[in-house]
């Protein structure tokens, strides 16, 4: 009997119309020891209820009946991980009807490139936890054993995330949002090594990226190191374009 009343509930929850929910991805640079250069990270959260129970997960959380898209999403994102982006896209809606195992869900996704300083900012000294929280963390966004096993569709939405981002962002513009204003032609190399996960020839990088449009030089060199100091870059490109930005309020 007891059954049949919880599989009669899981029935009628499932006819009911769909829940609305905002979640984000976040991605920002972090040191791989595993590679010697900078990877991909984003911040993930530990369900800690059903469904999927004890499995990670993308912030997120309801759409509130006065809240707005971007403010849900930035809202879910401080409360969850400590960070406060400059700006969130909206990413895509992901609303199949089997990605809940009860209620439907649709989904607004939300993602944005934060710049390591801010990432770190928020980050425990000793380890890769958020906010002194063992239930929200940095993962590496090629770390497969973890990726594949995301509650709901999220691993599927960390893939698009990634695709959108390896195939929509300019140089300039990418090298901004995780960098800053101001960068080397060899920092713009390790962000584009992350991006696409793989080793970059250091000479026609350089070539390439000196030729292309909305990235100048500026009288700035880099200071600290033990060599000639390398000029540094700025992006002169529109900041909106191609990860338009959002008012939060």
């Amino acid at each position: 009997m007891v059954g049949s009343v919880q599989f009669g509930n899981v029935a009628e929850r499932r006819e009911q119309p769909p829940a609305l929910a905002v979640s984000t991805v976040i991605f920002a640079l972090r040191d791989d020891d595993r590679t010697g250069r900078k990877g991909l990270w984003l911040p993930l959260v530990r369900r800690t209820r059903e469904p999927f129970l004890g499995q990670w997960a993308l912030p997120g959380g309801p759409l509130g009946a006065r809240d707005s898209l971007v403010d849900a999403a930035a809202a879910n994102l401080r409360d969850t991980t400590g960070l406060i982006p400059r700006y969130l896209e909206q990413l895509y809606a992901f609303g199949d009807p089997a990605r809940s195992p009860t209620r439907r869900v649709v989904s607004i996704v939300y993602w944005a490139l934060v710049r390591e300083n801010d990432a770190q900012h928020t980050e425990s000294a000793a380890t890769s936890v958020l906010l002194d929280d063992p239930n929200v963390a940095w993962f590496r966004a090629d770390d497969v054993e973890v990726m594949e096993h995301l509650a709901f569709d999220h691993s599927r939405i960390i893939d698009y995330a990634l695709w959108r981002l390896r195939n929509k962002v300019e140089y300039g513009s990418i090298a901004h949002r995780l960098l800053g204003e101001r960068f080397t032609l060899a920092q713009v190399r390790g962000v584009y090594e992350a991006v696409l996960n793989k080793s970059l020839d250091p000479a026609n990088f350089r070539r390439q990226l000196r030729a292309a449009a909305d990235i100048e030089e500026t009288d700035e060199f880099l200071s600290g190191g033990k060599h000639r100091p390398p000029r540094l870059y700025r992006y002169s490109g529109s900041t909106s374009h191609p990860l338009e930005s959002e008012t939060i309020s």
